[in-house]
């Protein structure tokens, strides 16, 4: 029997249902905001985590044990791989996967084999996208796990890990368009330092950014539609890293003319991770343009590392999602389950329950967001908080009427002296909580 073969497809079956594998509050093709709940959400299961991991960690070896993990020959491993996948994904009824070049086919002795097993697994996708329905949402290439990538790929000190790398990004990216893939990502796992001691900041940088620009103009010379997107995290498993967070990593595209290339793909526990919460790494992104894409996980606030747990906080989720729908909704992105069951959930079935439930936390947010979106009241806040600046003060500061001489002359002159207005923290925070459990009654 295949793996998971006799668990049934996950259905919609109602807030009241008692089956343990039904969705609750995911029904794809309801109505929310006048758009199918299937198509604000676009949500995605992850290769690595999901079907890569073998539930070890850095103190013991792996639990799961999986039937295409050891043993046999490695394509063949590939292919069964791939059935598992393909089959959870259907049972799920999920639109979208996500892969690393090397979570899909068998890295090899050298380049020639890594070209011919991923352009041998890129057949067997494409067969079973054809076969399922089922679409990729962004492929991208592993350029962390390998010994040479211990310094960086693009940031390291040896030019020829910085090739090898290319390679990788250009058969991934070759490859992410041969399967219709709607974006393509890039995390810079190890692209960062250990110790300032035997590294130069500026020579890394302008490395990274040079490395950027080749995948922008590769993209362009194979016509690539998709969006190109960056990950930011702040460190782990290097002490920093380049792509920090949402407002650094709009810095270094500015630095190296790509703002209008790349957008961002934003996790939620990596937002953590730089002291931010998911919802203001989304709201930044947005602002300045973008934002793109979301990998949904959590991590536990006990621990200090990533742990990508899968997201069941509808509070968290509500409020990033009221950011993705204010800034436009979630596009050519979607949201990926960069997520995985814990290291003791070894039954396969713990792979269906982490998933169905981080499905229905989302479904019940994004009711939830849209409440929060008709209702107006925290956007009305909002708006009438900075009304001011729509008149001639504030007008006139903004459009550079004014000099600082002209400002101070104009207080002084009117004697200005405003009182703080309260921001209403306590009552807009009561208004979210209604919108959620206005849900749940």
């Amino acid at each position: 029997m295949n793996f998971l073969e006799s668990i049934a497809p996950v259905r919609y079956e109602g807030p009241q249902a008692t089956t343990p594998l039904a969705y609750r509050h995911y029904d794809a093709n309801a109505l929310v905001l006048g758009k199918p709940m299937a198509q604000h959400l676009r949500l995605a299961v992850c290769y690595w985590h999901t079907f890569v991991w073998p539930g070890s960690d850095v103190f013991g070896q792996g639990t799961f044990a999986r039937p295409w993990h050891a043993g046999g020959d490695e394509l063949m491993m590939a292919r069964k791989k791939a059935d598992a996948a393909f089959g959870l994904i259907s049972r799920l009824g999920v639109p979208f996967y996500t892969f690393h070049d090397t979570d899909v086919a068998p890295e090899g002795a050298n380049l020639a084999e890594y070209r011919s097993n991923l352009s041998a697994m890129v057949d067997v996708l494409a067969q079973k996208q054809k076969e399922t329905g089922i679409s990729l949402l962004w492929g991208t290439a592993n350029l962390f796990s390998h010994p040479r990538y211990a310094a960086g790929a693009a940031s390291n000190p040896d030019p020829d890990v910085f090739a090898y790398a290319a390679t990788q990004v250009f058969s991934a990216l070759n490859a992410t368009q041969q399967l219709g893939g709607a974006n393509y990502v890039m995390w810079g796992g190890r692209e960062g330092y250990d110790t300032l001691l035997n590294t130069d900041l500026q020579r890394e940088r302008r490395q990274l950014g040079r490395f950027m620009q080749l995948v922008v103009n590769h993209k362009h010379k194979i016509g690539f539609k998709g969006q190109l997107l960056i990950e930011p995290k702040p460190l782990e498993p290097t002490k920093h890293q380049y792509d920090f967070d949402s407002a650094t990593v709009y810095g270094f595209l500015k630095e190296f003319g790509l703002e209008k290339e790349i957008k961002l793909n934003i996790e939620a526990n990596h937002a953590t991770l730089a002291g931010h919460s998911f919802q203001h790494e989304i709201a930044t992104a947005a602002s300045l343009g973008i934002f793109g894409s979301i990998d949904a996980n959590r991590g536990d606030p006990q621990n200090g590392w990533d742990t990508d747990q899968f997201p069941n906080s509808v509070e968290d989720l509500t409020l990033a999602l009221y950011e993705i729908l204010r800034a436009g909704g979630i596009g050519s992105g979607g949201f990926n389950f960069d997520a995985k069951v814990r290291r003791q959930s070894m039954d396969p079935i713990d792979l269906l329950h982490g998933h169905v439930g981080a499905i229905d936390a989302l479904a019940l947010a994004l009711k939830s967001a849209a409440r929060l979106i008709e209702s107006r009241e925290l956007e009305q806040f909002r708006q009438q908080r900075y009304a001011n600046w729509e008149g001639e003060l504030g007008q006139r500061i903004i459009t550079g009427d004014m000099s600082l001489s002209q400002l101070a002359e104009h207080a002084f002159v009117n004697d200005l002296q405003p009182k703080p207005v309260s921001g209403r923290q306590e009552w807009l925070e009561n208004r979210v909580n209604a919108a959620i459990f206005a849900g749940t009654a």
